[in-house]
């Protein structure tokens, strides 16, 4: 009887060490095995990964710069989202990945993408390198001819790609749901 009564206890304590289940108002992705990472450059041309960021909170958006409605949204979106958080906003890293790598130069990232906060970070690659990371994270994006020759928009995927701390994918962010569930998810990964 005073083994059971150990292991019955041992039990319940360990339930208690157990780590608490966080009520996320966007897509929880814990323990989902894609989006592993990335390896790109920033918009100073610096070689990156998911692991360049580790210890921040790291919110990854995919978009092309001439996007005339979703990206610049999401981007002021995620500022006001920035502000929000306060002094936290520290602990967080928005990085935009183009999927428009013919037009987006990192030149024209580097102007575009802190223009919505100066620690957002645009990220740039090849078209074989794009095309990979977009397939990585499971982000459907295709080239939509415009009216004129040569001109082009991009049909992609409207969401952002949450990562923790230590680098591991948490949410799926829905586009245009306003700043305060963003915050709030993010707070909670901040905790």
């Amino acid at each position: 009887m005073k083994k059971l009564f150990a292991a019955v206890c041992m039990l319940l304590a360990l339930a208690g060490c157990a780590e608490k289940k966080l009520e996320f108002t966007n897509t929880d992705l814990t323990g989902l095995d894609y989006a592993k990472g990335f390896a790109l450059n920033d918009h100073t041309g610096k070689p990156v990964t998911l692991e360049t960021y580790k210890g921040k909170v790291v919110v990854v958006f995919f978009g092309f710069t001439q996007c005339p409605d979703v990206c610049p949204t999401t981007m002021a979106e995620m500022s006001s989202v920035m502000k929000e958080l306060g002094p936290q906003a520290d602990q967080v890293q928005v990085l935009f990945v183009t999927l428009d790598p013919e037009r987006d130069t990192k030149e024209l990232l580097a102007q575009y993408v802190p223009t919505f906060d100066s620690r957002f970070v645009g990220l740039y690659g090849d078209p074989a390198r794009i095309m990979q990371t977009a397939k990585d994270f499971k982000v459907f994006y295709s080239k939509v001819p415009g009216k004129e020759p040569g001109s082009y928009t991009i049909d992609h995927t409207a969401g952002s790609y949450v990562f923790d701390k230590n680098g591991k994918i948490r949410l799926f962010l829905r586009h245009g749901q306003g700043p305060a569930p963003v915050v709030h998810d993010l707070k909670l990964l901040l905790s």
